[in-house]
């Protein structure tokens, strides 16, 4: 595998990594545009000659703060927009942007609070999720060195302050209602920890020991003995017949499991979760079994991985009750795939499973910075894009009189909606930078609701470079 390979690999398994550097970054360095500027005329009904900045700004709900702390009176609006459902997918338009991880917080704190969510699932391996859950839970080892050991490779991009203080503040709110906690889950296929083998050869042990030879000769030499980010690369640099044949063990010991008889009561629900637990690991191995020299199989991959993360945040809530906030790139928690290289997103597969009990929230902004690695050297650094061009979803969105707001497209007027219908160029920042991709997003056949944010700083990283 070249180097190149390996740098656009990981990026494109965290969001949307750039596949060339030839064209232009769809946003132009500038000052803002004044709102004089010629808006586009609404049509249909609504008042004679409005404009669709000003149906815009009839609808939309003011935010009065990105910060996690302090009242959370302005989110009522989208409470209401939310209610009864039992999956909300909450974008972002980087992967690196402070105010995107504070706006997630103060939202989870709120669905927390008001609306009885109890776990949050980030774009992370299911592994790490287990660990983080165990210590927000149980306060079981130290988020420091959990951060340090699990947000590594294509993850890196989380290994943030933002994320830290949200988990911190979960450990907080557990430490206060231990009988009633909340919980972290990851539901992505990236990586399979240690520990994750250690679960499964473990249950083997105390409910099926005739089997553990068996299994353990099917995991023997595909646990983890490196640091996540250097298995995750070493493992895409395997023989792809190498891979496939890891992909047929993990796939026996899943079947094994799933033909045992699950028992009652805590015996089941210990079967239920060993099952996962394979399945974790199989998701990993066939993820990779796909040859990733081939573009077209790379669409696959993704196709396949974003079924995997709707799959595993509907175990999750199926058999752990709870409600979840999904947390991840726009690209994911989309109805629409806006990118050639996802051909069925997340939120696409998640609206299959749970109908109208799946909302999806995308983000917006007009400018800012973000972190991101670069997508020749892989090197996280802090990134700058200037004021939205003319045309693009965002110069209209910020031409309303709110700074920050939430829309709920599903019920603006209908001006706005045959607006939001409209494929236009949209920032749409993943993990690495710059992307040459140009991307054209109708924002309404997308998400159900909008937050829009008139400008975004670069988050806090504390990884290594």
């Amino acid at each position: 595998m070249t180097r190149r390979r390996t740098v656009i690999i990981p990026s494109v398994l965290l969001s949307l990594g750039a596949v060339a550097l030839t064209t232009p970054a769809v946003g132009d360095e500038g000052a803002r545009t004044p709102a004089s500027v010629s808006a586009p005329q609404a049509t249909g009904s609504g008042q004679h000659g409005e404009t669709v900045v000003h149906a815009i700004e009839r609808s939309a709900h003011t935010l009065r703060s990105v910060e996690p702390e302090g009242s959370l009176r302005d989110l009522d609006a989208l409470g209401r927009m939310v209610e009864g459902t039992d999956v909300v997918g909450l974008g972002e338009a980087t992967h690196g942007s402070r105010d995107f991880f504070r706006m997630k917080h103060r939202l989870f704190r709120y669905l927390v609070e008001e609306k009885g969510f109890r776990a949050i699932s980030l774009e992370l391996p299911w592994s790490s999720g287990l660990r983080i859950n165990d210590y927000v839970v149980n306060g079981e080892g130290s988020l420091e060195d959990i951060a340090r050991e699990e947000f590594q490779g294509s993850y890196r991009a989380w290994h943030n302050q933002d994320y830290l203080d949200l988990i911190e503040w979960m450990r907080d709110y557990n430490r206060r209602h231990p009988h009633d906690p909340v919980h972290f889950t990851g539901n992505d296929m990236g990586y399979a920890g240690p520990e994750l083998y250690e679960r499964v050869t473990d249950h083997v042990a105390r409910r099926h020991p005739r089997l553990r030879e068996c299994v353990a000769g099917f995991y023997r030499g595909l646990p983890p003995t490196t640091d996540a980010g250097t298995y995750s690369q070493e493992y895409l640099e395997l023989p792809l017949a190498e891979r496939k044949e890891r992909a047929e063990r993990t796939g026996k010991v899943l079947e094994l499991l799933r033909k045992q008889p699950p028992g009652r009561g805590a015996d089941k629900q210990d079967h239920l979760w060993a099952v996962q637990h394979a399945r974790a690991i199989h998701q990993m191995a066939e993820g990779y079994a796909f040859d990733i020299t081939d573009e077209a199989r790379i669409a696959e991959m993704m196709k396949f991985r974003d079924g995997v993360m709707a799959e595993n945040v509907a175990w999750w809530h199926r058999h752990a009750g709870d409600r979840i906030l999904v947390s991840a790139h726009n690209t994911h928690v989309s109805y629409d795939s806006f990118d050639v290289r996802y051909p069925k997103t997340q939120g696409a597969f998640l609206r299959d499973t749970f109908g109208k009990d799946y909302v999806s929230i995308g983000f917006s902004f007009y400018q800012g910075a973000f972190k991101a690695f670069g997508t020749d050297d892989n090197v996280m650094r802090t990134y700058r894009v200037g004021a939205a061009r003319p045309g693009s979803n965002e110069h209209t969105l910020d031409q309303a009189r709110q700074r920050d707001y939430i829309l709920d497209m599903r019920t603006a007027p209908r001006s706005v909606r045959d607006w939001l219908d409209q494929p236009r160029v949209t920032y749409n920042i993943g993990a690495g930078w710059p992307d040459p991709t140009e991307y054209r997003i109708a924002l309404g056949e997308a998400h159900d609701i909008l937050v829009h944010l008139d400008e975004v700083e670069a988050t806090t990283y504390l990884g290594a470079p």
